[in-house]
């Protein structure tokens, strides 16, 4: 796995929430939480972004030689691949992040209960509880 598909990977290193008993699902400090998380996620993913982007500039050549031509050619193509995953990775973050102002991070936009602080921990940008994203699996599995 190279260093670029790791960072895309999960988002950074983060402590995990302590929940407090009887404390209100994503209340302040938990919509910070994930704020946070999401913000520094999409701040790494555009670090990877500019990376890249220098990386093309400065290492493209003309190589003389076919074989290197096309060694470099299939290494910039894998890497624009990539980076197109990433950056729909991103408008995932910004829609979680539009989410979070609007108040509706958190809940399935399917039934409507909450997803849950660790599943969200796990994957910030979810959108669907464990058991609507496993119906959403088995239906996608039927129909090929």
């Amino acid at each position: 796995m190279t260093e670029s598909s790791k960072s895309s990977a999960s988002p950074f290193s983060f402590t995990p929430y302590v929940e407090v008993e009887g404390e209100e699902y994503m209340n302040e400090p938990q919509l910070k939480h994930f704020e946070t998380i999401l913000k520094n996620w999409k701040a790494q993913l555009m670090h990877e972004v500019d990376r890249t982007v220098h990386h093309m500039q400065d290492d493209a050549a003309n190589f003389p030689d076919p074989n290197d031509r096309a060694t470099q050619e299939s290494e910039f193509s894998l890497e624009l691949r990539t980076r197109d995953r990433e950056r729909k990775l991103i408008k995932k973050i910004d829609d979680a992040l539009k989410e979070i102002e609007s108040g509706d991070y958190g809940y399935c936009e399917s039934c409507g209960i909450e997803i849950g602080i660790r599943r969200l921990e796990a994957r910030p940008t979810a959108t669907l509880c464990i058991d609507c994203k496993t119906l959403d699996e088995i239906r996608e599995k039927q129909m090929g």
